[in-house]
């Protein structure tokens, strides 16, 4: 596609230009900074599974060249003239969606993150018809409308994730009532979403359990993450002694994998929110499901207005992410990493410290 004539800005960035996933140093072109916009300097991006899936075109809608990172913070450097709540300094952050519709029912209801016409951060089509190229890149320009303030009280590389991962769990944590105290969550993988809701779990008062394959994650996830229990999920007689124990489950499990057994964890009438994005159809017996009257929710990121709410909690009960800190010489490397899940919990990468 041919780029719009406002796009002027030069940027480096970091793309995959084809299936092998492999970044490399990217030169492109961003807009102006127009009337409505902020644009921002990136300082960090975390790097998210699903940034894998597009580089490799695992979902077969990627855009190649394609540059990834939707867990962007930094500050910004200019606002447009229409632009009330953001100024020039201010701690800002960038999620997953860059453009809706903002007149359509959804986005009316502040539900803008299910808009028919939203644009993803990377690898989507604006308005304008330009492709969105993502926070693996030195700066933005993005609509006022998908911009959050991050609090002081947190560091902007910890806080990174928590626009994609954190946003991510504390979405179908609100819409099922988990935010009060008192029931149980089984939380399923321990990466990047998964830590995330551990601590959002223990912050809002439920008994925690952590469901992994791996055993050796269990010291880890009752003495760092404070979680009340730990499952080994291919352990059958583990499995079988916590039946019907728990009110919640948040899957974050981005690959294949039956969902009989975890409803089986469930009591009857019991919420399993599946958050993540495999790139195969899951497995989903119907006896777990009907015999316990038991409900499937699938959720994406939030909108921005619940995005906001959860950076607040985080600014005040001082929730951050786990992270490893990687260079830009270091992307390649921790995406392969990333892919053999050989990370607690969450890259971010340091953006400005190789860009300046």
């Amino acid at each position: 596609m041919e780029v719009t004539a406002d796009h002027t800005q030069t940027v480096a960035g970091w793309a995959a230009m084809n299936a092998s996933g492999k970044l490399e140093p990217f030169i492109f072109k961003r807009r102006e900074n127009g009337v409505d916009d902020v644009t921002i300097k990136v300082l960090y991006c975390g790097m998210c599974h699903t940034d894998l899936h597009f580089m490799k075109n695992h979902f077969d809608i990627t855009m190649y060249p394609v540059v990834p990172g939707h867990e962007i913070t930094g500050v910004v450097t200019k606002v447009g003239d229409n632009v009330s709540g953001f100024k020039a300094g201010d701690r800002v952050g960038v999620g997953c969606i860059v453009e809706a519709c903002l007149a359509c029912d959804h986005c009316c209801r502040s539900e803008e993150n299910y808009c028919d016409k939203l644009v993803l951060t990377y690898n989507g089509i604006l308005s304008d018809g330009s492709i969105t190229y993502g926070g693996y890149s030195e700066m933005l320009v993005v609509h006022q409308k998908f911009v959050a303030r991050i609090p002081d009280a947190l560091p902007l590389d910890a806080a990174a994730p928590l626009l994609c991962a954190g946003i991510t769990v504390y979405s179908p944590m609100k819409r099922h009532g988990m935010l009060k105290s008192g029931g149980s969550l089984g939380v399923v993988g321990l990466g990047g979403l998964g830590h995330i809701a551990v601590k959002f779990g223990k912050a809002f008062g439920l008994r925690v359990t952590v469901v992994s394959t791996s055993p050796a994650k269990e010291k880890e996830a009752r003495e760092v993450l404070k979680a009340d229990d730990f499952i080994v999920s291919t352990d059958q007689k583990q499995m079988q002694a916590k039946r019907r124990s728990l009110d919640y489950i948040i899957d974050t499990v981005p690959a294949k994998h039956s969902l009989g057994p975890l409803l089986e964890l469930l009591k009857v009438n019991g919420v399993l929110a599946l958050v993540a994005a495999p790139d195969q159809p899951i497995e989903l017996p119907s006896f777990p499901l009907i015999f316990g009257r038991r409900t499937i929710s699938g959720s994406i990121t939030g909108s921005m207005k619940e995005t906001q709410e959860m950076l607040d909690l985080c600014g005040e009960h001082n929730i951050t992410c786990d992270i490893e800190l990687v260079s830009t010489d270091g992307i390649n490397e921790a995406l392969s990493r990333l892919a053999r899940n050989d990370v607690r919990y969450r890259f971010v990468i340091d953006i400005a410290r190789d860009s300046n």
